[in-house]
């Protein structure tokens, strides 16, 4: 079973219609009981990271991924929910994210050529950056999935297991022991989004 946490945050039934589609069991939750219950976690986002960040602090799910995490329990985190993983985020200022991906949340205004448009949407195709990744275990390099974004993980090369060209190569996704994200949507991204979505199910705790 997954726990897709629900903070207030995120495109949630959307996830869980994409796992249903794959014969997945989740379950949409901001229950802590609930989620330690479950096998992995899915942490949704979307809007900014400051005001995800506090709702996470707020109801003390911040405290549960975190720990979680430590409990090798696998997490995967979708969109803004991958940049909330880093350690801080500047976003409007400078915030402090859970800390469980050593980098940085930087704007992509920053690093891609000027001319092109903010915020970065669309389907672009992932450049795998190490041999494919388990999270990876079911589709290729150069397969495209869905993009939107206006900030992008920063001095993380160390965990980046895939970049996506947008003008520069932008973090596409990470991966640190049994820690996952990715920035682009892999519920709006067709069968390989759903592809990323069962080898993470697939997984063993």
């Amino acid at each position: 079973m997954i726990a897709i946490i629900d903070y207030g945050v995120g495109n949630l039934f959307s996830l869980k219609s994409s796992l249903d589609m794959i014969g997945v069991e989740s379950i949409v939750t901001g229950d802590i009981e609930e989620i330690k219950k479950c096998d992995k976690i899915l942490l949704p986002g979307v809007g900014a990271f400051q005001d995800a960040a506090n709702k996470l602090r707020k109801s003390g799910l911040d405290k549960v991924i975190i720990k979680e995490a430590e409990n090798k329990k696998p997490i995967l985190g979708i969109c803004l929910g991958m940049q909330l993983l880093f350690e801080k985020s500047f976003e409007y200022g400078e915030h402090i994210g859970l800390g469980l991906i050593k980098g940085e949340i930087r704007p992509i205004k920053e690093v891609i050529p000027e001319g092109l448009k903010i915020p970065h949407i669309g389907w672009n195709k992932l450049d795998f950056t190490k041999k494919p990744s388990k999270l990876f275990k079911y589709i290729k390099d150069k397969d495209f999935v869905y993009f939107v974004h206006s900030y992008y993980g920063a001095k993380c090369e160390n965990d980046t297991i895939a970049t996506s060209d947008y003008g520069y190569p932008l973090t596409a996704a990470v991966e640190k022991d049994n820690v996952f994200g990715c920035q682009f949507h892999p519920e709006k991204s067709g069968n390989v989004g759903l592809n990323i979505l069962k080898a993470f199910a697939d997984m063993e705790v």
